[in-house]
């Protein structure tokens, strides 16, 4: 098989569990909007981030690697997250300026999306920087659920969710500004060749 085929597959393992995560977010959002079944939306939440970590690892050990993949597994992490902040904001656990430093973040970032279009370029490629902000943040918001309750473990779920979201939020801000020194990069070679 070609190294251009294999990179065109669809039909991979790796994408089958990114497809699973992408329809657990309705489900989730369900569970912690509808019946507020916390026990239910964590496990969601808990499934998904293993078959996050899965489908990488399964793409590398079988060589299932392939450009869908690497455009739902980012784009299933970034629906959970901003599920996860709706249902955080709904239910008033997280405050609005939380929510809307990440969705600025997004909008930063998007920003560059008709820049490298213009010049050939499609998506970059998600760098280590930006996978640390998302697997914060992936750690946050449970823990914030968590940190909602009245049980014993409530306090320390909102010291640890408090400390994941900021250090998730500064390191996905770094991150976007890398991005942006990424694209300037690009395009300054791109003019000047």
């Amino acid at each position: 098989m070609s190294e251009t085929s294999a990179e065109d597959r669809i039909w991979t393992v790796p994408n089958l569990l990114s497809f699973l995560r992408l329809l657990g977010v309705p489900v989730f959002l369900w569970l912690a909007l509808g019946p507020r079944a916390d026990g239910w939306a964590l496990a969601v939440l808990a499934v998904a981030g293993l078959t996050d970590w899965l489908d990488g690892k399964v793409a590398r050990a079988f060589n299932q690697v392939s450009r869908l993949g690497r455009l739902i597994d980012p784009a299933a992490d970034k629906l959970y997250v901003f599920a996860t902040i709706l249902a955080l904001l709904v239910r008033e656990i997280i405050p609005w300026w939380l929510a809307a430093v990440i969705l600025a973040r997004e909008i930063f970032v998007g920003a560059f999306f008709p820049v490298l279009r213009k010049h050939g370029y499609r998506a970059l490629q998600v760098h280590f920087l930006g996978k640390a902000a998302m697997f914060n943040l992936m750690y946050a918001f449970p823990l914030l659920f968590l940190a909602s309750h009245t049980g014993w473990y409530a306090e320390g779920a909102r010291v640890a969710g408090w400390a994941f979201a900021l250090w998730g939020t500064g390191l996905y801000w770094w991150a976007g500004v890398l991005y942006a020194i990424q694209v300037r990069q690009l395009v300054t070679a791109n003019t000047k060749e």
